[in-house]
């Protein structure tokens, strides 16, 4: 069977306040024609369709029509991620059209949605994405030996992918049968080897955010969703020789720059007898996104000529700021997103540490804390920092 990943749409996302939703929907007629033309059976969406728990309107009716266009070719199965709201995602599952399968419930993690093709029956898994706060006891077998005095699951991500992919594999061994069907798990994780890019919303419990690799063994395509970039982990085999191909089909457009080199694409897979073959098909790029650096004088003249139609972070370099940069420099790069002042020597060296989408809202949180105060936090201290954070993170969730 040829199965199509991709993940992390965030219908209604902006860049730099720029409506990226014309170019969302470029990439959905890409993928329509895709599946198409290369006699895809499957579709599987790995989280973050939407890119907040409550999408505009427009967002919703881009990936109705979405879903009817492919569900006319081939199966669909979509899992919430962790920008999503798992119950409005999830809401009339059971009314959709044939093809379209919404799993949103934790759960339903071991109950697969079952496919067949001419070489027999393919069972996709799907985990959506699990909070630990939220699943610690959903996920809970009363026989494991790891749960705390309450009965409930250790606090991390590690632990309750475990637990589902134990519900996978228990699921796959009471089949039956001289050979074991031909299996994919949708899986919304950080998982550990994978680059991250700025982006991508922070999921950390407890202070850690990854899960192992060796986490998602027992079965042959593990379709990753949360990581931006399109990427392969690497996991060591069993004691059986066997391993999962585990891939991040990455988002199909750029969200932020830290983005700008990475390879946009969406994952072909053919699941043949044991055999798991990918590739990754480019997805279209509506406008480029670049960074350009230089003087003011350079930058209006040559050394920008191959910008101009960019989506551009313009650093502009002169000792001194120049005077009307942003409008001089708008003048110029039409469609640039942001403009910033970085002198060379020692006038950079003076600068604060500017705060951006990348850092690390603890670091700054606790930077803050020892610029009032002259000391660094206390590890107590820390704790109640991330402990507040995860409680904004949560409420932003169940929003």
């Amino acid at each position: 069977m040829r199965i199509l990943h991709t993940s992390d749409w965030h219908l209604g996302r902006t860049l730099h306040g720029v409506d990226l939703l014309a170019h969302q929907a470029a990439y959905l007629d890409h993928l329509v024609e895709l599946v198409r033309s290369e006699g895809v059976g499957a579709v599987v969406v790995s989280g973050d369709v939407y890119d907040r728990a409550i999408p505009p309107v427009e967002a919703v009716q881009l990936l109705a029509d979405a879903l009817a266009r492919l569900s006319e070719h081939a199966a669909v199965v979509v899992t919430p991620g962790n920008h999503d709201s798992a119950i409005r995602l999830g809401f009339g599952a059971n009314l959709m059209r044939p093809g379209v399968h919404l799993r949103a419930r934790v759960a339903d993690v071991g109950r697969p949605v079952e496919l067949a093709d001419d070489d027999g029956p393919v069972l996709v898994y799907a985990l959506p994405y699990l909070d630990p706060d939220a699943v610690r006891r959903t996920l809970a077998d009363p026989e494991d030996p790891e749960l705390t005095p309450e009965g409930l699951l250790p606090r991390s991500h590690e632990a309750v992918t475990a637990a589902a992919m134990r519900r996978v594999r228990s699921d796959l061994a009471g089949r039956g049968g001289t050979r074991r069907p031909r299996s994919v798990v949708m899986a919304h994780a950080f998982v550990v080897g994978g680059e991250p890019s700025a982006s991508e919303r922070d999921i950390r419990v407890g202070g850690v955010d990854s899960v192992p690799a060796g986490v998602l063994r027992g079965v042959d395509y593990v379709a990753l969703g949360h990581l931006h970039g399109a990427q392969r982990i690497g996991v060591e085999p069993d004691a059986d020789g066997a391993a999962p191909v585990l891939q991040y089909s990455g988002s199909p457009l750029a969200y932020s720059f830290s983005e700008m080199r990475q390879r946009k694409a969406s994952v072909l897979v053919d699941l043949a007898g044991d055999a798991v073959g990918v590739e990754l098909v480019p997805a279209p790029v509506p406008r480029r996104l670049a960074e350009v650096s230089g003087t003011l004088e350079e930058l209006l003249g040559a050394a920008g000529d191959a910008h101009v139609d960019d989506w551009l972070r313009v650093v502009v370099t002169d000792a001194a700021r120049p005077t009307e940069l942003y409008a001089r420099v708008r003048q110029r790069f039409p469609h640039a997103l942001a403009v910033e002042h970085r002198p060379v020597g020692g006038a950079a060296r003076l600068r604060a540490a500017a705060v951006t989408t990348a850092s690390d809202p603890l670091d700054v949180a606790a930077a803050f804390v020892e610029h009032v105060t002259g000391a660094a936090p206390s590890e107590a201290e820390r704790a109640v920092l991330r402990r507040a954070y995860e409680d904004v993170l949560a409420a932003e969730r169940s929003a």
